[in-house]
């Protein structure tokens, strides 16, 4: 038996449930972990709450590190005692649990526990989205939406040091300051002050190149008056709420702008995917272009509390989960 946080009902973080659940010997291709850090993430919120349907029960939590305590038949990647993480896998929110090994990242020499649980999920998102979605180009510009949050202060870091200037928007003077030390050239307070009309006073009148929103309704249309002709929003969250346009017409008149909602499930649906953002992530960890920042730890018990304070936008950086 191992201690798992069970979702049985959809619902607020009163639903996280502390249990005691059957883990098993890992079967074929599988592991099984010994977990000792567990990142948190808005998409454990999403699935808790019903926004992105689970089979119920489910154990929440999509990330965490670990040790490899027990390997299944076939297993060669990886062998009792090694350090690994994952992210994108429901289930993390437990001591103990199975992984199929083709999930699993090594973590290099040099990157503790705590760090990886809390940067694979957000750098690998940081790294789709400025690799891969919009290819960032030094000399470009961008906008990123809650860059004090832990997607955000990893995304803008590696943004700048690949040359481009970096328009951070966040809530709250500390939180525009926690910004502006980790990359951004200017950050905007959008809790009172107008973000369009700033980004283009930023641009001389130009707009960016691309907008990263992972805030959702309350900024979409806003992003869209940030762009320059032919830009594009890349809508990855929905903090504040699912994003809907009923009028394709909007982005002719804003100037035949393109828009995209992409998600982490395609871009790492390979293995080999997985692992050239990992190499990347890692690299940029390990070589002074990212410092990641763990705004809190909790113990797994406090998971519900966790989630109240994420959602409440009480927290900055990386959270990360005690077992």
């Amino acid at each position: 038996m191992t201690r798992v946080v069970a979702v049985n009902a959809v619902g607020g973080p009163e639903n996280l449930s502390i249990e005691d659940w059957e883990v098993g010997a890992p079967g074929p291709g599988q592991v099984r972990l010994h977990q000792t850090a567990i990142g948190l993430n808005f998409i454990d919120t999403y699935q808790r709450s019903g926004l992105y349907p689970l089979p119920l029960p489910f154990v929440a939590g999509n990330e965490a590190a670990g040790e490899v305590v027990a390997v299944g038949e076939g297993v060669t990647e990886v062998k009792v005692g090694d350090r690994v993480c994952y992210q994108g896998s429901p289930g993390a929110y437990a001591d103990e649990r199975l992984m199929p090994v083709e999930k699993l990242v090594p973590i290099p020499e040099g990157v503790d526990d705590q760090t990886a649980a809390a940067v694979l999920l957000k750098g690998l998102t940081a790294y789709y989205l400025l690799f891969k979605t919009w290819p960032v180009q030094a000399g470009e510009t961008i906008l990123w939406h809650a860059a004090a949050g832990g997607t955000g202060l990893i995304a803008t870091q590696w943004a700048r040091a690949l040359g481009a200037t970096v328009i951070g928007t966040a809530g709250g003077p500390d939180k525009v300051q926690k910004a502006l030390d980790h990359g951004c050239h200017h950050v905007i307070d959008y809790s009172i002050e107008d973000f369009p009309r700033l980004v283009k006073e930023f641009t001389a009148g130009r707009g960016v190149d691309v907008v990263y929103d992972g805030v959702g309704k309350a900024t979409f249309e806003g992003s869209l008056d940030c762009l320059r002709p032919r830009g594009l929003l890349a809508s990855f969250g929905n903090a504040s709420g699912v994003v809907s346009v009923p009028d394709l017409g909007i982005l002719a008149r804003k100037g035949s702008l393109f828009v995209t909602r992409p998600t982490g499930v395609h871009y790492f649906a390979k293995r080999d995917d997985l692992l050239e953002g990992a190499k990347a992530l890692f690299g940029a960890v390990l070589g002074g272009d990212i410092k990641v920042d763990i705004g809190r730890t909790y113990p797994l018990a406090d998971v519900a509390e966790a989630h109240r304070a994420l959602e409440s936008r009480e927290t900055t950086g990386s959270v990360v989960l005690l077992p």
